[in-house]
């Protein structure tokens, strides 16, 4: 039986290079340690980590050291996605025997896909593992509602879905709303913009990225008790930076980072995005400093 109890706080970790392309593996354990000291409840390797532009060999680097500065602290989530089932296969089974807690996987879609291939390809995938799976479901990469609740009733390793296409909370409440007896468990995504409308909606967890994980324990622990309207009030101390965070993803790795550096998380010099990644300007740059310090996040923090 899958783990089906992971909830909560599952930042999607940002990817230290210099200024070379080459990742700065010290800066990558430092941001899984701070995350940790922030009480995450887990941490993932995926597209906001720029997973798609690292090699195979990189990606066994990369898993390794997370998963060992981890240690069992926080649960390892892995996108073993790819257009080929037997290449997606081979790196879910890599990414489990290197310590991975769970994957995530979006559907193929370099060439259009009947649904019934779709099914096929997540069904292999996990009769090839024996962790759970997020279904990740992408407006670029769409799993609908009534797709993931077939997926999960197809195998119990499929137990688990991210909803990202937007506009996401139509899209979570009908996800919710067909699950039936699927047992498929809500996370929510896309930067973490409306972490709170989805946990309405049915969602038990959030996948932003790494730059704010004291703001989204704070957040979740105030909602896990009850305090509904205290963790609205604390949520929207930080609307205007997790709203600057929700633009594109060429633009999002840079201001990732630079937020990282800001809090003293990566080094200046580990602060770049491999290419294609569109870098923001000097005035973008300054704002989002400027937000930071507006809620309080001062350099360091």
């Amino acid at each position: 039986m899958p783990d089906r109890s992971m909830q909560g706080v599952y930042p999607i970790l940002s990817m230290p290079f210099d200024s070379q392309g080459r990742i700065v593996f010290e800066d990558l354990r430092n941001e899984v340690e701070w995350a940790i000291g922030h009480g995450v409840h887990g941490l993932g390797i995926a597209v906001a980590s720029e997973v798609y532009k690292l090699t195979e060999a990189e990606r066994d680097e990369v898993t390794t050291a997370v998963v060992e500065q981890s240690n069992g602290r926080a649960k390892i989530v892995i996108n073993t996605g790819e257009q080929g089932t037997d290449l997606a296969m081979r790196y879910s089974k890599r990414a489990e025997e290197l310590g991975a807690d769970a994957l995530m996987i979006r559907p193929p879609t370099f060439i259009p896909t009947p649904e019934s291939e779709i099914v096929e390809y997540f069904r292999r995938i996990a009769e090839a593992v024996t962790i759970p799976i997020f279904q990740q479901d992408q407006g670029t990469a769409q799993i609908g509602p009534g797709l993931a609740a077939t997926l999960a009733r197809t195998h119990e390793n499929l137990c688990y879905i991210k909803v990202e296409t937007p506009p996401t909370l139509p899209r979570m409440a009908q996800t919710a709303a067909v699950r039936g007896d699927s047992g498929l468990i809500l996370f929510g995504g896309a930067g973490g913009a409306f972490f709170l409308e989805e946990l309405d909606r049915g969602a038990v967890g959030c996948m932003p990225g790494t730059t704010l994980p004291d703001v989204f324990v704070r957040v979740w622990d105030l909602w896990q008790a009850g305090k509904a309207a205290e963790a609205r009030f604390e949520f929207n101390k930080y609307e205007a930076i997790i709203r600057t965070l929700a633009q594109g993803l060429g633009l999002a790795n840079w201001i990732y980072k630079d937020i990282l550096v800001h809090r003293g998380v990566f080094q200046k010099t580990s602060a770049f995005a491999r290419h294609p990644s569109l870098e923001p300007d000097a005035m973008a740059r300054a704002e989002v400093i400027q937000l930071l310090e507006a809620a309080g996040i001062a350099a360091g923090e």
